[in-house]
């Protein structure tokens, strides 16, 4: 059961959300993202991707805070998806020290760069306002373990596309998890950049 060895504080939130018995994606894909490789999720909707994506996310992190610089970056499509993952990150990281921030398109750069200096943990943004936040030096991503990308079919945006390229150049070495319903070509080329040795689960 791949819930049984998450980290604590996630089986506790589990039990409290009375969510006992993990998806057929969840059974073959938490194994494999908590081994540390790269990886391709691919599943329909509905299947328990972004659930996965939180507990990885967290149980990487063991569930509190450490130093100043984010240890997670997630990307999503758009500041709506990125809203929404924020809040259901909370309801998971309610009761830990882990600091979730939500880099809101909407707010002036410069606010968004001084709240990440105060320290943040997990990082929920689109591509472009992390790749502005990095040519602006307003994030320092030495620390990054894993690297998530949400919902990724949206990645055929060539705007998004160019700037998840930068990003991941700026990124010395981490773990590499893309969620998507399909393995379209335009991510099965990332292969050849960051997402080498990678690994698939598909359902």
């Amino acid at each position: 059961m791949p819930f049984k060895k998450l980290n604590a504080s996630i089986k506790n939130k589990l039990e409290e959300l009375e969510i006992s018995i993990p998806t057929i994606f969840q059974t073959k894909s938490i194994p494999v993202i908590k081994s540390g490789a790269n990886i391709y999720c691919i599943a329909p909707k509905d299947s328990g991707k972004t659930t996965t994506l939180i507990l990885t996310t967290i149980h990487k992190l063991k569930c509190k805070e450490v130093g100043a610089a984010p240890r997670a970056l997630i990307l999503v499509e758009n500041n709506e998806e990125a809203l929404e993952l924020y809040n259901t990150f909370l309801t998971y990281t309610k009761h830990t020290s882990l600091r979730v921030y939500f880099g809101d398109e909407k707010e002036h750069i410069d606010l968004l760069k001084s709240e990440i200096f105060e320290g943040i943990d997990i990082l929920i943004a689109t591509p472009k306002i992390v790749n502005k936040l990095l040519l602006l030096e307003g994030l320092n991503t030495t620390q990054v373990k894993i690297f998530c990308i949400d919902n990724a079919e949206f990645l055929v945006d060539k705007t998004s596309y160019t700037a998840l390229m930068a990003i991941t150049q700026s990124i010395h070495k981490c773990q590499y998890v893309i969620y998507s319903e399909k393995l379209t070509p335009i991510l099965k080329r990332f292969e050849s950049y960051f997402m080498q040795y990678s690994k698939k689960v598909a359902i």
